[in-house]
C-alpha cells in the first residue's frame, strides 16, 4: 500500500510528508480491522481504498480553498472520509467530525488516539441537532460532507454550520443538473449563495468527482433545520 499511495500522491502532485504517508497506512490497517466487527464500509482492498477513499477525500486539496488555520467540519464523517485524510495533510487545520452513530464515533477515538492526531475532535450527534447548538451553529469556516444525499437536503444539514462567508462543500460522484436547480430554492433561504462545481479529475483514474462549492452569505432562519427526519421526508423544493 505505501509504494501504491506515495506513487499516486506523486503523479497527482500532492505535497506530503512520509509520516503522512504511514498516517493513511495506520488509519487504513484499523478501518480493516474494525470492519471486520462492525459495518464500517465495503470498500478495504488496498487499490480500491486508495482510489475511492483516501484520494478522494483529498479532493479539497486540488482546488485553490484554503485549509491552513480554519476550522472545518465533516458532518457525517462515516468511517472518517474525508475528515481524517484531510486532517492527516492539514495538521494546522482544526476540524471537527461529526456522526450520528456512536459505534463509529468509538472507531474514530481509537483511530485520533493512535494516530496521534491533535487537530480532530469528534462529535456524537444527529445533524439536525448539532446546528442548533450555540457551540456549533455557524461557528465553521468550511463545512464538508461526502454524504450521497440530494442536495436540498444535504444544504439543510450544511448550511446552518458554515458562518458567514464560509463555505459548503459537497462531495459528489455525479452531479444532475435538475439537482442543482432543485437545490437553488433551498441554498438561498438557508444563506448560500450561487452554487460552483468544481470537477476533479485524478490522473490513472476513471472515476468522475465533483466539489459543489456553496458560499455562506447570510444567517440561516433559526427553524433550520427543521427536526430529525423532516428534512429527508419534506424537502425543500
Amino acid at each position: 500500500m505505501k509504494k501504491l499511495l506515495q506513487e499516486q500522491l506523486e503523479l497527482n502532485q500532492f505535497v506530503f510528508e512520509q509520516n503522512q504517508i504511514e498516517q493513511i497506512i495506520q488509519f487504513h490497517d484499523l478501518l480493516v480491522e474494525w470492519n471486520k466487527q462492525m459495518n464500517l464500509t465495503s470498500i478495504v482492498e488496498v487499490d480500491e481504498a486508495v482510489e475511492k477513499h483516501y484520494l478522494d477525500s483529498l479532493q479539497l486539496l486540488k482546488t485553490d480553498i484554503v485549509l491552513q488555520n480554519k476550522m472545518v467540519v465533516d458532518l457525517g464523517t462515516g468511517a472518517g472520509f474525508p475528515g481524517i485524510p484531510l486532517a492527516i495533510f492539514c495538521p494546522e487545520t482544526q476540524f471537527v467530525l461529526i456522526d450520528s452513530l456512536a459505534k463509529r464515533i468509538r472507531f474514530l477515538e481509537h483511530v485520533v488516539e493512535t494516530l496521534h492526531l491533535k487537530n480532530v475532535r469528534l462529535i456524537h450527534a444527529r445533524a439536525e441537532d448539532i446546528a442548533h447548538n450555540p457551540n456549533y451553529r455557524e461557528q465553521f469556516d468550511i463545512v464538508v460532507s461526502r454524504a450521497v444525499a440530494q442536495l436540498n437536503i444535504l444544504s439543510e444539514y450544511l448550511l446552518p454550520l458554515s458562518k458567514i462567508g464560509g463555505l459548503v462543500c459537497a462531495y459528489k460522484a455525479k452531479v444532475e443538473t435538475d439537482e442543482i436547480e432543485k437545490a437553488n430554492k433551498a441554498i438561498y433561504l438557508l444563506g448560500g449563495l450561487h452554487t460552483e462545481i468544481i470537477p476533479v479529475q485524478f490522473k490513472n483514474s476513471i472515476l468522475t468527482r465533483n466539489l459543489i462549492i456553496i458560499p455562506k452569505t447570510k444567517n440561516t432562519p433559526k427553524q433550520y433545520p427543521r427536526k430529525a427526519g423532516i428534512p429527508k421526508k419534506n424537502p425543500i423544493l
